[in-house]
């Protein structure tokens, strides 16, 4: 099989080496790096040379230079990736939001403060939704809430009191091994 080489005008060349830099500069490493392998093809590198030089897949490099070859420049861009649907449409979303202003109490709830749990069992209800409350988190913070965590020392507690119970009481409470008898 003949290697692939692209033959670019002088013009062309100096073009794809200036967006590879602003592709480098922006971030897009990824389009700087497609944009690298047409460069050194064109200067007479084979697809396999690329994979070393770019560590990249062969074939994926065959696969950039075919685009390029095809479509140009804009095959080589980031194109738009959805990712997985959201599970929650727009409407449920307010909704939502509208469910968790009004409050634990409104909705029916002993407590007085919203846990990820218990947003996730509400998700379920309302909608039949499952959701992991680690991730009610991030649609918590999708809709304009934070997240508060509770403090692990208590206020308005006496530390003499609490440095006495860490010393004296909960080593007492705590189990320890049995002694061995008769070895």
């Amino acid at each position: 099989m003949l290697p692939r080489l692209l033959r670019l005008h002088p013009k062309t060349y100096s073009r794809l080496v200036q967006l590879r830099k602003e592709a480098e500069r922006d971030g897009a490493y990824r389009v700087a790096k497609r944009l690298q392998a047409v460069v050194l093809n064109s200067e007479g590198r084979t697809s396999g040379d690329l994979a070393g030089i770019l560590k990249a897949p062969r074939s994926k490099v065959s696969e950039w230079l075919a685009r390029y070859q095809a479509h140009g420049v804009a095959a080589l861009l980031e194109g738009y990736r959805s990712g997985r649907p959201p599970r929650l449409s727009e409407s449920q979303h307010r909704r939502l939001g509208d469910l968790l202003d009004s409050g634990p109490v409104a909705y029916g709830l002993d407590s007085g403060i919203w846990t990820s749990p218990m947003i996730a069992w509400v998700i379920e209800e309302e909608f039949g939704v499952a959701y992991h409350p680690g991730h009610v988190r991030k649609l918590l913070h999708g809709l304009g809430f934070s997240v508060q965590r509770p403090r692990r020392i208590l206020a308005r507690a006496d530390r003499r009191e609490q440095d006495r119970w860490h010393r004296y009481i909960y080593p007492r409470l705590k189990k320890k091994p049995k002694p061995r008898i008769g070895r």
